[in-house]
């Protein structure tokens, strides 16, 4: 039988010019499929990036975000 590729569950993004860079979605992940990019934004902040695989969709880094409509599936 063939290995099937497991499908992610969710599809995270990041309003980049609206992330404040405070990282309690990188450490809420359980997956830890988000990391503070190398980049900044207009504010100066690292923002927060999506690996691109490895979300479960468990909406854990939209809850304990402090700027709500920041992140979404």
């Amino acid at each position: 039988m063939a290995n099937a590729e497991k499908q992610d569950r969710g599809m995270l993004r990041v309003d980049v010019d609206e992330c404040k860079g405070c990282g309690l979605c990188v450490e809420a992940c359980p997956p830890k499929a988000i990391s503070l990019s190398e980049g900044l934004n207009h504010y100066g902040y690292r923002t927060a990036t999506y690996a691109g695989t490895g979300c479960t969709g468990c909406g854990i880094c939209f809850m304990v975000c402090p700027e709500p409509g920041r992140l979404w599936f």
